[in-house]
């Protein structure tokens, strides 16, 4: 922004961030506003948008709103994802995420789902008066975790995999520019990853050139064992397949943070499934997390105000 002209905020992050963006040195005016029944309107005097897809965006309108954007030149999304945004959004001004943010988070939660099914304590745990019996417990060394996308989550999982003796496999968008991480082998496809992963991390964005990326064929011709641990987005996967695929054994295991529907409707026989642990697309928390979103977004704010260059701008054509 240039002409000292004072900053406008609507922030719908919370108190904790507007607070913050109101002690800044530019001495913005913000309006605290953290449930908004239309998130897309502000006022026409407002130069900035901090915001979520909580916010309400699922209810936005196909096509932008007459008027947009208003007064508007920057939004910031405290959000990793930006499915949940409408596509106007990111075509029309600015439109910054708060990617890589959670990624250390979200691969311990990796880990410990490779882990948990590996190593299975629950179910070898002793309880008073149960028998005292011997049990060979499985090991992650030696094993090939796969993972789609290899972003900022994917390289924090293969990070934390490597040093446990695992085999990462890694497929990507586009072409390796430099040479992997040690210890990290490029995979040519989706194909050559079911084929050879017994655990399969889904850390890629849903656009409409991922949905379904598992469908009913490619879950039928993984190879017998797999665990699959989602922690995307649940359009990635078809969900009947899914169930089919771990009825019949060729899936071992299912670790869901997130689903499609998300939740799934009551009576859905995922929930019920015995190789299957869902949990409530909680795997990017950690006591941590709102502070390091909060400091991401105020840095951003910085570098807006003086003009640097914006990091994790979405790319409308790519869809994050």
């Amino acid at each position: 922004m240039t002409g000292g002209q004072r900053p406008v905020v609507v922030c719908h992050a919370g108190t904790a961030i507007a607070r913050r963006l109101a002690g800044h040195p530019s001495r913005p005016r913000v309006i605290d506003d953290p449930t908004p029944g239309e998130p897309w309107v502000v006022p026409e005097n407002a130069t900035i948008l901090i915001t979520q897809p909580a916010a309400g965006w699922g209810r936005a309108p196909v096509a932008p709103p007459p008027g947009w954007p208003y007064g508007l030149t920057w939004v910031h999304t405290m959000s990793v994802g930006v499915d949940a945004m409408p596509g106007w959004l990111a075509s029309t001004l600015p439109l910054t995420c708060s990617r890589g943010v959670t990624a250390g988070a979200i691969a311990e939660y990796v880990m410990a789902a490779v882990l948990g099914f590996d190593k299975s304590l629950h179910r070898v745990a002793v309880r008073d008066g149960d028998p005292w019996r011997h049990h060979t417990l499985d090991s992650v060394a030696g094993k090939t975790l796969g993972i789609v996308g290899f972003g900022a989550i994917g390289q924090a999982v293969a990070g934390r995999a490597v040093p446990f003796g695992m085999r990462v496999m890694a497929l990507r968008r586009g072409a390796w520019a430099e040479p992997p991480p040690a210890g990290v082998v490029p995979a040519v496809s989706i194909e050559d990853l079911l084929d050879k992963a017994d655990h399969l991390v889904l850390a890629l964005p849903h656009t409409p050139a991922s949905h379904g990326l598992l469908d009913r064929a490619r879950l039928m011709g993984a190879k017998p064992g797999l665990h699959l641990i989602n922690i995307a987005r649940g359009g990635l996967i078809d969900h009947d397949a899914l169930a089919d695929a771990l009825d019949q054994g060729i899936l071992a295991g299912a670790t869901l943070d997130t689903t499609d529907p998300e939740p799934l409707p009551a009576g859905h026989r995922l929930y019920q499934h015995e190789r299957v642990l869902i949990t409530p697309h909680i795997s990017w928390t950690s006591p941590a997390v709102e502070e390091s979103m909060a400091t991401f977004a105020l840095d951003a704010y910085d570098r807006f105000l003086s003009g640097a260059p914006l990091r994790n701008r979405v790319e409308p054509a790519r869809g994050y």
